[in-house]
């Protein structure tokens, strides 16, 4: 066959894939979409998917550490197990807690403040731009200083309490079980907040004004636009802004590391920092293994639920 034959079929092929085969523009934009996120995906699955597959199957053996063990297949002995572990179910109600509490909350003053801002008050790009100072943190920073700031013998809580008179003397607060749970989500959410606010507020800045003057001619008050056009507009960036919080609200592991270390009577020990113990101190990483896989078996069923609830494909028609 000769080289012109050649050329000709592969430029009648070119032809014919262009030609019968039109995208529509939805289509054309999410080739491009995957075009670009591509190679990012490449490199994500090249570095992840490896340690998933090697935990999944760590996860069926006995693998304590040291030099010389020996790993024990053991099948579904380390889920078996933890199911079966009083402490276990402790800790999911203790990380169930921490999750709800501080999603909560952070959606709660998230979108408060979104509003707030949107609303253009005297010094709202001030508020807007401090609101990056917190987020932008490191969370072993974060967690450092709250650890200062509650610190019974020199702790800034203190001193400003004893400043307008409210204590006589300086309190240890981590050191009250029921207290030190409350507290950590309060220096979580100091920190994770501002993010939930600025999705909210770009959310809110992207709706069209015409339905809320619309709204208002027709006598519609401040709180009845917010609720019937302005928050399920807000959809989509409210269950962007739930999935990220919930995921690292589950998860948590360094803020309580750092301020409690699972303390005091493991009362803010959360399931990943059970699995930090199982893992490095216990020595039982099989066990370790199986609890970051239900971990994650969690998490994507949190995203589901969310996007079951909250996604209305219809609405982006």
């Amino acid at each position: 066959m000769c080289k012109s034959t050649l050329l000709y079929i592969l430029m009648e092929a070119i032809t014919n894939f262009f030609s019968k085969k039109r995208l529509t523009l939805r289509q054309q934009d999410a080739r491009i979409a995957w075009w670009l996120v591509a190679p990012s995906l490449i490199v994500i699955m090249g570095v992840t998917l490896w340690p998933i597959i090697s935990s999944f199957i760590l996860s069926f053996f006995h693998a304590p550490t040291g030099i010389n063990q020996v790993r024990t297949y053991v099948g579904l002995g380390n889920y078996i197990g933890m199911l079966n572990d009083k402490g276990f179910w402790e800790t999911i109600g203790r990380t169930l807690y921490f999750t709800i509490a501080s999603v909560v909350v952070n959606m709660f003053l998230g979108l408060t403040i979104a509003q707030l801002i949107q609303s253009h008050p005297w010094g709202w790009k001030f508020i807007r731009f401090s609101l990056i100072i917190p987020w932008a943190v490191p969370t072993i920073v974060n967690g450092a200083m709250w650890r200062w700031i509650y610190s019974g013998d020199f702790g800034a809580l203190n001193g400003l309490l004893m400043q307008f008179g409210l204590i006589k003397h300086y309190i240890p607060w981590l050191t009250f079980p029921n207290l030190a749970m409350p507290l950590v989500i309060l220096a979580d959410t100091w920190h994770t907040m501002p993010l939930i606010a600025l999705i909210l507020q770009a959310a809110l800045a992207a709706l069209p004004e015409e339905l809320d003057e619309a709204a208002a001619v027709d006598g519609a008050n401040a709180w009845q636009r917010f609720l019937k056009i302005r928050l399920p507009l807000l959809r989509p960036a409210i269950l962007v802004a739930l999935i990220i919080r919930t995921v690292e609200a589950f998860r948590v592991f360094d803020i309580v590391y750092i301020i409690t270390s699972g303390g005091p009577a493991s009362k803010t020990i959360t399931i990943t920092y059970l699995t930090y113990l199982y893992s490095f101190p216990y020595g039982k990483q099989g066990t370790g293994a199986a609890l970051s896989i239900l971990i994650s078996i969690v998490i994507m069923i949190f995203a589901l639920v969310y996007i079951r609830v909250l996604y209305r494909p219809e609405e982006n028609q």
